[in-house]
C-alpha cells in the first residue's frame, strides 16, 4: 500500500506544475470531506465495542494506564526535543519583517477557555460548527465508551445491543478498508495543493534552516528515539518494522496536515499490520488523535524561540525556556479542537499570553505553515502507531504479524 501512496504524491506533485489552483482547491476540499465522513461511524462503533470487550475481559485500567502514559510521555519527549534543538541552533531566527500578505494568516480571537469548552460542545449551534470544524472526536468518544461500558454492566440485558454493535463495527471497519485503500488516489489531490501551497511562500530561503531542523527532528524521533524505546520497552528486537508500519500514516499526516483523517489509516495498519487487537487499537488511536499532539508541541518550541529570537531587545533566559516548554506542552493537550493547523494555533496562543508586544508576532512565521504543521501532523502519526504498539504490548493484545504479510 506505501507504494501505491508514495506513487500518488509523486503524480500529485508533478499536477502541481500542470493543473489549475482552483480545480485542485476543490478535488482537495471533497477529498477532506470524503475521508471525515467515515470517522464517526468508525469512531463510535469501534470504540463502544472496544470498551464492551475491554470491560468483559477485564482490561479498561490498563488499557487506559498505559495510553495515559504514553501520550504523556510522547509529548514530553517531542517538547524536550524541540527546546534541545532550537538551543543547539542558537542563531536560527526568523526575519522580523512582516509582509502585508502574511495577515492572510491573522487569527482573530485567541481564547483557550473557548478552545477547550469546544472539545464538548453542547448547544445546538456550539455543536453544528464544532463539528464543521472536525473537533467531534471527544464528545463522540465520551458517548462509546458510556455505551460500551454500560453494556458490559448487564450483558444478558445488553446482547441485542452488543450484537448490534458489534456487527456495525465489522461492517464500518470493512467499508474504512475499502477508503482506505483508494486513498491513494486522494493524495494525489492532498500533495498537489501542499505542492502548490509550498511553492507559493515567499522567500521560502529564509525558512530554510527552520525546515532543516524540523525535518532533522523528524528522522531523529522516528528513526533513533521511538526505536529505541521500543527496543528496551517492550523487548522488541527489531523495533523498525513499526516504522515500515507507519509510512502510509506518516504520508498521510505530512501531506494532508489533518489528524482526524490519519486516524483511519493508522487504524488499518495498526490492525492489518501490526496485529495490534480491535478493543486496543479502537480506543488508543482515537486518543492518540486527539491528546497526543506532541508534534505541534515541538513545532511550537521551535517557533516561538526563533520569533524571539528575532526581536535583539529580548533575552531568552532560562525562565523563559522553562515557560515555553510548559506551555508549549500543556497547549498540545488541547487542540484536539484543531484537527489540522494546530502547530499554528499554538504558536498564536503561545504569543498571546507571553504578551509583550509578541501578539501578532506569529506572523513572521505564519508563511512557513503548511511546512511546519505537515512535519507537526506527521510526527503525531508516527507518535500514534509507535504509541499503540506499546499499549498493545503491554496489554498482551497484539498478535505479531510477518512484515511480508503487512498491508
Amino acid at each position: 500500500m506505501w507504494i501505491k501512496y508514495l506513487l500518488g504524491v509523486v503524480l500529485g506533485i508533478i499536477a502541481a506544475f500542470i493543473l489549475p489552483e482552483n480545480f485542485v482547491s476543490f478535488i482537495t476540499e471533497f477529498a477532506l470531506r470524503f475521508g471525515h465522513y467515515m470517522v464517526l461511524p468508525v469512531l463510535f462503533f469501534g470504540a463502544s465495542a472496544a470498551f464492551f470487550r475491554l470491560r468483559t475481559s477485564k482490561k479498561l485500567l490498563l488499557t487506559a494506564k498505559w495510553s495515559a502514559v504514553t501520550i504523556i510521555s510522547s509529548s514530553l519527549i517531542l517538547t524536550f526535543t524541540g527546546i534541545l534543538s532550537i538551543m543547539i541552533m542558537y542563531n536560527l531566527a526568523v526575519p522580523s519583517i512582516m509582509a502585508e500578505s502574511d495577515r492572510d494568516f491573522l487569527i482573530s480571537s485567541i481564547n483557550l477557555r473557548e478552545l477547550l469548552m469546544s472539545l464538548l460542545p453542547y448547544s445546538q449551534a456550539e455543536g453544528f460548527s464544532t463539528i464543521q470544524a472536525g473537533a467531534y472526536l471527544l464528545p463522540c468518544f465520551i458517548l462509546a465508551g458510556f455505551a460500551g461500558a454500560g453494556c458490559a454492566i448487564d450483558t444478558t440485558a445488553s446482547k441485542p445491543v452488543v450484537s448490534f454493535i458489534e456487527s456495525a463495527e465489522k461492517v464500518c471497519y470493512s467499508v474504512m478498508c475499502f477508503f482506505v485503500e483508494w486513498f491513494s488516489v486522494a493524495l494525489v489531490a492532498l500533495s498537489c495543493s501542499w505542492m502548490i501551497q509550498t511553492s507559493s511562500i515567499e522567500n521560502i530561503s529564509t525558512f530554510m534552516p527552520f525546515i532543516i531542523l524540523l525535518l532533522a527532528d523528524f528522522v531523529f524521533i522516528v528513526a533513533i528515539v521511538y526505536p529505541l524505546i521500543l527496543r528496551f520497552l517492550c523487548k522488541d528486537h527489531h523495533p523498525y518494522h513499526v516504522l515500515y508500519a507507519a509510512i502510509c500514516p506518516i504520508i498521510t499526516g505530512f501531506f494532508s496536515g489533518n489528524s482526524n483523517l490519519t486516524m483511519l489509516i493508522n487504524l488499518r495498519h495498526g490492525r492489518d499490520s501490526l496485529g495490534i487487537h480491535q478493543p486496543v487499537s479502537d480506543v488508543t488511536f482515537p486518543l492518540f488523535s486527539i491528546f497526543a499532539r506532541g508534534g505541534s508541541a515541538l513545532a511550537t518550541t521551535i517557533g516561538f524561540v526563533m520569533i524571539i529570537r528575532s526581536d535583539s531587545s529580548m533575552e531568552l533566559s532560562l525562565a523563559t525556556i522553562l515557560f515555553i516548554f510548559v506551555i508549549s506542552f500543556l497547549i498540545s493537550f488541547v487542540l484536539g479542537a484543531l484537527p489540522a493547523n494546530g502547530a499554528l494555533f499554538a504558536i498564536a496562543t503561545i504569543c498571546s499570553i507571553y504578551g509583550k508586544n509578541l501578539d501578532n508576532r506569529y506572523l513572521y512565521i505564519s508563511p512557513a505553515a503548511p511546512v511546519f504543521c505537515s512535519f507537526a501532523a506527521a510526527l503525531d502519526a508516527a507518535t500514534a502507531m509507535f504509541g499503540a504498539y506499546i499499549v498493545g504490548v503491554k496489554t498482551k493484545m497484539i498478535e505479531h504479524i510477518e512484515v511480508k504479510r503487512y498491508v
